[in-house]
Parts: C-alpha cells; sequence; structure tokens
C-alpha cells in the first residue's frame, strides 16, 4: 500500500473538513463510501497524482472530519463537496464515487452539472434497492444501543480478529469482510454511530435503498460515465451493474473478476489503467442550459431495474479478462 499524502484540514460552515491533496493535472475527486475514510484510496492515490490533482476528503461524519448534528443527506453532501472544491480554486472535476459516495458523485452531477466533467461510479449506491442487510441493520431503532455494547474493547477485539481472519482465508464470498472489519471498529465511537445512522436513514429503509438515480438518469446523456464493478461484491450485487448500463446506454461499464466492494483495493493496478483510459478517450462534459431545459421538458424513459436476486443485469457490461 503506498504512503497517503499528508492529511489536511479547512473550515467549511463551522464544521472541519479533512482531506488529501495530491499531484497535478485535471482534478479528481474521489468520494469514499460508508464508514470508510481518504484512506479506502491509499492504493491508487499514487497513481493517480501522476497524471491528475487529486483530492481525497473524509466525508462529514467520517475519519477525521467533524461528526456534528447536521445534514447527511447525499443533496447535502454534494453541497459540501460543492465548497470543498470551491475553497480549493477547483472549478470542475472528473467526480468518482465509491458505494455510498458514488450516490453524492450522482448527486453532484446533478445539481451541479456545470462542475463536474465525469462520473466514475465504483459498486455504486443509488443504482437498485439491493443492498445487504448488515447496512440495512443501521436503520433499526436499536442499532445505535446495540453498536456500543458490540463495540466493548474485549467483544469488538474479538469481532475484528475474526473478521479479518476469515477475510484472509481467501473465499471470495468473504472477501469484503477486512474492510467490514475496520468499519465495525470505527463504531467504538458514538459520534461516529450516530453520524453513520443519519446517513443511512437519508438513503435506506428496511427494505433497501430509496434514493436512485433512476428518475434522473436521463439527464446524464451529455456526461461521460464509467461504472466499475467487481464480480463477487457482497455488499451491492453486481447486478445493479446493469441496471447503470440500461440507465445510462453511453456509460463504459466494466466488471473485474475476483473482486469484491472495493475493486479498488483488489487490482488497483487494473482498476487505474480502467480509469486513465476513460478520461482519455472521454471529453468532459459541457454544460448547456438549454440543453438542460430540453432534457427537462422531455422527461424520462421507463427503464426497468432488476429487484430479484437471480435476475441477470438487464444490459451486457463487459466483463474484464484476467489478462486486462
Amino acid at each position: 500500500m503506498s504512503d497517503l499524502p499528508e492529511l489536511e484540514f479547512v473550515e467549511i460552515h463551522g464544521h472541519r473538513r479533512a482531506f488529501v491533496k495530491a499531484g497535478s493535472g485535471p482534478a479528481l475527486l474521489l468520494l469514499h463510501g460508508l464508514g470508510c475514510d481518504h484512506s479506502t484510496w491509499a492504493p491508487i492515490i499514487e497513481s493517480l497524482a501522476k497524471r491528475y490533482t487529486v483530492i481525497a476528503p473524509d466525508l462529514l461524519g467520517h475519519g477525521a472530519s467533524d461528526k456534528p448534528r447536521a445534514d447527511y443527506s447525499v443533496g447535502g453532501y454534494a453541497n459540501g463537496m460543492r465548497d470543498l472544491l470551491t475553497v480549493l480554486g477547483i472549478e470542475r472535476a472528473t467526480v468518482l464515487g465509491h458505494s455510498f459516495g458514488g450516490g453524492v458523485a450522482m448527486q453532484f452531477a446533478y445539481q451541479f452539472p456545470e462542475r463536474c466533467e465525469r462520473l466514475v461510479l465504483v459498486a455504486s449506491g443509488g443504482l437498485g434497492p439491493e443492498v445487504t442487510p448488515a447496512i440495512r441493520a443501521i436503520t433499526t431503532p436499536g442499532f445505535h444501543q446495540a453498536m456500543g455494547l458490540l463495540t466493548l474493547p474485549g467483544v469488538r477485539h474479538i469481532g475484528v480478529t475474526a473478521m479479518r481472519a476469515l477475510a484472509a482465508t481467501g473465499n471470495r464470498s468473504l472477501r469484503d469482510l477486512g474492510e467490514a472489519a475496520a468499519i465495525y471498529d470505527s463504531f467504538k465511537d458514538p459520534h461516529t454511530r450516530t453520524a453513520i445512522r443519519h446517513v443511512v436513514r437519508a438513503v435506506l429503509d428496511w427494505k433497501g435503498q430509496i434514493v436512485t438515480i433512476a428518475d434522473r438518469a436521463y439527464l446524464t446523456q451529455a456526461m461521460p460515465i464509467c461504472v466499475i464493478w467487481g464480480r463477487n461484491d457482497q455488499i451491492i450485487p453486481v447486478r445493479h451493474a446493469g441496471n447503470a448500463a440500461a440507465l445510462a446506454p453511453s456509460a463504459r461499464v466494466e466488471v473485474i473478476p475476483n473482486a469484491g466492494h472495493f475493486p479498488h483495493k483488489d487490482h488497483p493496478q487494473r482498476f487505474v489503467r480502467i480509469v486513465n483510459d476513460f478520461i482519455r478517450t472521454s471529453e468532459p462534459a459541457t454544460y448547456d442550459r438549454e440543453r438542460w431545459r430540453e432534457l427537462l421538458e422531455a422527461g424520462p424513459r421507463v427503464v426497468p431495474l432488476q429487484a430479484e436476486a437471480g435476475d441477470a443485469p438487464v444490459a451486457p457490461v463487459h466483463l474484464l479478462g484476467t489478462g486486462a
């Protein structure tokens, strides 16, 4: 794993935001997933910084950023990313979002199309209702108290150790437990638990994801989109990559074999090659207010999304070979 740049801080709206910044060139904003922080990008930041100005923040309520009683909706996060880029003097960026961060990335592109050049969605939320029951459980009334007990020092140590041991067995269906162990360990902080509960309740109920791009996907027609998924994702089903292909037919969709919910960690070099090639071969989006008005007036086309576990993707995706 590469060394991360030094963590920097900036105060926006009275709350401290943590981020790392590296490299030079066109801006690339990296948005982590639920319960993670900027360090999830450690395997790829150094490589990406050879071509881009990479900004990887800790979203509010995560990592070293403040965890106030605040707006933890995807719209609120999109606003925060606009303001962070503005403070850093960056007008436009390619936005890469993983899991929950993918939902924030899509919301950013919707709210601020003039600030977004491209979208890279990695095992993204917002492309279908299904999500692992472990995340849905966070919405339950007793989560905060139960997790307080489960993160007591002795119990937490046993749980984290067991999860990491299972992840190390090489079983593809268990590979994401290593990352899940780090998230579980972070829940020892009650402020983190409270913030994550607010985040999850804003986008999920017990049935699954309630915030999706489905009704606004037609607005992405002028936005270059790349979707990357791990074939063995146990958190958000890989068939959601097919949903992305159906909702945004011009999107480039790549499914990486022998990878889970964190393909940027499982195969960092391959992941960076995909991102570099996508940016190299696509023109940045240009915002046209009149075109935006025409799209809004025309309205969406209806696309059925997959909802059953046995369904195949609704559109073909590109399965990367082992030599890619």
